[in-house]
């Protein structure tokens, strides 16, 4: 095949002329009809991957008091059903309050307080403050769980933390980064009575709980970097 160098090239050699591939009207349907299934994917996928219910053989029922009362209610039933002794409710600083104040200005104490409203026993009922606020209260919440237990000397296997819809995954997996391997951490996620799970992106509630724990477990996943 013969070559023309004088069309490949201008202005003295300072500009040139490549031969590239580019998609055709085929290849683009392609590329369009794979984002499409993508897309669809994602909006069927993404919730219930975040909204996850794996329970573990645990005696050690963890409740996130931060929860609403749907929650509380959920959480006293497994309460109920299952054969934990007691139930922990932790969490940091009550949004608001502008920092720690004292431990019964906590998620923790509210979650408590919820919890022997809906018919749990007090005795059953454990508070775990953390003292934490703003960034990683999830994970500073699991870490002052852990050290109470280890100050109280409870040998712990394994958790079953109850907490709300999409938090579900990232939950479990702060927890697990606190309480370590050698812990089997199992989740309860409970559905929002605000939206239809199936139908998430249909309603303003459902789009803003998936991208914010979306984002919000990916920083999790991949940048997060405990120190304790």
């Amino acid at each position: 095949m013969s070559s023309h160098p004088e069309a490949r090239r201008k202005l003295w050699g300072t500009l040139e002329c490549k031969q590239r591939w580019g998609l055709s009207w085929r290849g683009r349907l392609a590329v369009l009809a794979f984002l499409g299934l993508l897309g669809v994917s994602l909006l069927l996928g993404i919730h219930p991957f975040l909204a996850i219910t794996q329970r573990a053989p645990a005696q050690i029922l963890v409740v996130e008091g931060w929860v609403h009362e749907h929650a509380i209610r959920v959480a006293a039933a497994e309460f109920t059903n299952g054969s934990y002794p007691r139930v922990f409710s932790t969490g940091g600083p009550v949004s608001g309050s502008g920092g720690y104040v004292n431990d019964f200005q906590t998620s923790a104490s509210v979650g408590a307080d919820l919890l022997k409203k809906v018919g749990v026993p007090s005795d059953s009922v454990q508070m775990v403050p953390s003292r934490v606020s703003g960034q990683d209260r999830t994970y500073s919440s699991a870490v002052a769980l852990r050290d109470w237990l280890r100050e109280q000397k409870t040998s712990v296997r394994s958790v079953n933390i109850v907490t709300e819809s999409v938090h579900a995954r990232r939950s479990r997996l702060l927890f697990q980064m606190a309480f370590g391997d050698e812990v089997a951490v199992g989740v309860i996620g409970v559905p929002s009575p605000d939206y239809e799970a199936a139908r998430w992106w249909r309603y303003s509630e459902g789009i803003k709980e998936v991208i914010s724990e979306s984002a919000a477990y990916l920083y999790a996943r991949f940048l997060f970097h405990p120190k304790q």
